[in-house]
């Protein structure tokens, strides 16, 4: 779900997916678009509908940055 609340499974969130995606980016500095949404496929069981929220919340947050020119994500340090 979106929205985390008491009847949705911990795995299965915007939160974990931003978590997940935030240790790759932190392990990694730089990833590509396509890897980052398979490695979220692989390890939560329809994952890709979390993907986008979860990228959004991340960007939103100032954590990480879309270079278009590579199809990249970097994590950008506070």
């Amino acid at each position: 779900m979106i929205r985390p609340n008491k009847h949705n499974h911990p795995d299965k969130t915007v939160v974990y997916a931003s978590f997940l995606m935030l240790k790759t980016l932190k392990k990694e500095q730089v990833i590509k678009y396509n890897n980052l949404l398979n490695m979220i496929k692989d390890k939560i069981t329809s994952g890709e509908y979390l993907f986008l929220p979860a990228l959004n919340f991340l960007f939103l947050l100032g954590l990480v940055d879309y270079q278009s020119k590579n199809d990249t994500l970097v994590y950008t340090k506070k």
